[in-house]
């Protein structure tokens, strides 16, 4: 484990919101001592409201109301506020197609497309509590569908576009859909991406739809059944721009959003109103020192949480510009994600880890021919980073120059909960560092009793916060049970984790991440760590495999970096490699090569397929997220010949 600390530059720290640790213990510690006071008072300060509340937090375990009696609207939020500002002629989104296409939305601009869409939808029936699934390209109409969704208080949910027409099925299903917004298509390593095929195969058992509204992105000739489908532009054209942003209660459903599990039925997160929209607000400022001339990069997709969070709601509510891209990040060349940070001198970049290993992999030449220097700031989400990865990210890609925020937070917090404030808290690779005010986490065993410093156990938190899931759609008894009756008056969150003695956290993964060989207790990302610390090494994807006699063998899956290796020799000294870094008991039974992993289009891998692959030498469950299905059958298929 690397104890290297790094510290804000002096510059860096000097202009940042929040200057050095002791203005974050400050902070940390009023929100400790009062936190509805502490939240009222951001939410005062950050968000406009049409009605005050009666008060902050309503708290019956485990369900929340926050900034009760309260009214207000997260559209109103984004973009009326803006547009009447100084802001309005301020670019609000910076998009490009991967065909290479580019446009910029003013506030101004996105404020009156939104406004004509809303009135579409007002003027064909819907209302507040309707519900709606998006399921589009990354196109600015997704954002401009889910705010004017937002302006009316239709309750929406945005599908990912990889998604089958099998998984799009058992949303809409859930959800009692009522209306569908899609596209054509989208394009994605140059081929289309058909969308609306899906969308007319999900509907054969799905008659509570009443309309699909269609955006043309592709121009490919798809099937339009009379009555039921509309193209977007047709209805567009005859749209009022007077459409009012709705007054809404503060717990008024905003989105449900699915997660993706291995079978059965799909699990609807839902977040509201007023309390995810301070929560997201607060941490977009907090976490990315936002600056009102900043250009900002999420790279995630917005069909999962932080593209909700940190592509759409959170960046536009603070009033910042907000960058999307359509495509893969390797097309046409492995060098696309630099020449967009390049052409549109962008400052804070947010990705994932299993990215950064994917480019670690295509080599430095690439990021290396092109001028980084407009960015101060770089973002790691989705699963802990190991230290080899963050080393590289922050040498290759911030020059050694940008502090790294290593974020964690799921779909089920709304908002990012344990991250360094950058110009404030010193970096440790690895490490999600401190947690934000407000948040109060703690690690425990399995009993719920608190662990002591460098222990590893179970990641709760204590006390509700205002972006929490509230409830999963439909299913109250689910949401009690999975989250809340393991320690009870506490919020599980899966997450196994430790405490260092500088109260730093380290996320270790999900508790099912977790192997136990010979009674050890052992993080699959501790083993990868080791891994990919190793020169040959490029990724690693570690699971348990069942074994009569220790429980657990590891099994890691490596992919390598370019040259001339031989595969067995390398194989040993792998298994060598881990026992020197970890010990004796770590030493993997099994290294197995492969040129990819399964990944989502996300860029997460599937440690679950591949468990799936080690134990039964088949794959049974999900795989509709799965960015290529290629990758899984070569390796099944190398467990066959095995």
């Amino acid at each position: 484990m690397s104890q290297s600390v790094y510290l804000p530059s002096e510059e860096f720290a000097r202009k940042a919101h929040v200057p050095d640790i002791k203005a974050y213990r400050a902070l940390y510690s009023r929100a400790e001592k009062d936190p509805e006071a502490f939240w009222g008072e951001i939410a005062e300060r950050e968000i406009h409201w049409f009605e005050r509340w009666s008060r902050v937090l309503d708290w019956n375990p485990p369900f929340a109301r926050w900034f009760a009696g309260a009214k207000t609207n997260v559209s109103y939020n984004c973009l009326d506020r803006h547009a009447a500002s100084h802001r309005k002629n301020k670019a609000a989104i910076l998009w490009e197609g991967e065909p290479g296409d580019q446009r910029a939305l003013t506030y101004q601009e996105l404020h009156r497309l939104v406004v004509r869409f809303a009135s579409v939808l007002k003027s064909r029936g819907y209302r507040a509590g309707d519900r709606a699934i998006i399921y589009m390209p990354m196109v600015p109409e997704l954002p401009i569908a889910m705010l004017a969704c937002a302006r009316l208080g239709i309750i929406h949910s945005v599908v990912f576009g990889g998604f089958s027409a099998e998984a799009l099925k058992a949303r809409i299903q859930d959800l009692g859909t009522t209306l569908v917004i899609t596209a054509d298509g989208g394009f994605r390593r140059g081929k289309e991406v058909s969308l609306k095929t899906a969308v007319d195969e999900a509907l054969n058992d799905c008659p509570g739809v009443r309309e699909v509204i269609v955006y043309r992105r592709t121009g490919s000739e798809i099937s339009m059944k009379s009555g039921r489908d509309f193209w977007w532009h047709d209805l567009d054209a005859a749209a009022s721009e007077d459409c009012p942003a709705e007054h809404l209660d503060s717990e008024h459903p905003l989105y449900v959003l699915y997660t993706s599990g291995t079978t059965g039925k799909p699990k609807g997160i839902l977040h509201t109103t007023g309390g995810y929209l301070t929560h997201i607000t607060a941490t977009m400022k907090w976490v990315f020192d936002l600056r009102e001339e900043d250009t900002y990069w999420c790279s995630a997709d917005i069909g999962w949480v932080t593209g909700h969070s940190y592509i759409v709601y959170g960046p536009l509510s603070a009033g910042a510009t907000t960058l999307m891209y359509e495509g893969a990040p390797d097309f046409p060349r492995f060098d696309r994600w630099w020449r967009i940070i390049e052409k549109y001198r962008v400052n804070i970049f947010y990705t994932s880890p299993t990215a950064i290993r994917a480019l670690i992999r295509q080599g430095e030449q690439w990021p290396d021919a092109h001028d980084l220097s407009s960015l101060r700031l770089l973002g790691s989400v989705g699963e802990p980073i190991n230290p080899a990865a963050w080393e590289w990210y922050y040498r290759v890609i911030g020059k050694q120059r940008c502090p790294i925020v290593d974020t964690w937070w799921q779909t089920e917090t709304g908002g990012i909960m344990i991250a360094p404030m950058p110009g404030a808290v010193p970096l440790k690779p690895g490490s999600a560092t401190l947690p934000l005010p407000g948040v109060v986490p703690e690690i425990v065993d399995f009993h719920g009793q608190p662990m002591g410093d460098n222990r590893e156990g179970f990641l709760i938190l204590r006390q509700p916060w205002p972006g929490m899931i509230r409830n999963i759609w439909g299913d109250p008894e689910r949401y009690k049970e999975q989250y809340w009756s393991r320690v009870p008056g506490a919020y599980f969150t899966g997450d196994a984790a430790r405490r260092d003695s500088d109260g730093y956290y380290w996320v270790l993964g999900r508790v099912d991440d977790v192997m136990n060989v010979s009674g050890h207790r052992l993080s699959t990302m501790e083993v990868e760590s080791a891994l990919v610390r190793h020169p040959a090494v490029a990724e690693a994807a570690v699971v348990g495999k069942p074994h009569e006699i220790t429980g657990q063998a590891v099994c890691c899956f490596v992919t390598l970096k370019r040259g001339d290796w031989n595969h067995d020799q390398l194989g040993n000294e792998l298994r060598q490699w881990v026992s020197r870094e970890i010990g004796a008991f770590a030493r993997p039974e099994e290294v197995r090569f492969s040129d990819a992993l399964p990944k989502t289009r996300s860029g997460k891998i599937m440690r679950r397929l591949l468990r799936e692959i080690v134990t039964s030498n088949s794959v049974t469950g999900d795989v509709t997220t799965l960015e290529d299905l290629s990758v899984v059958a070569k390796l099944a298929s190398q467990q066959d010949e095995e």
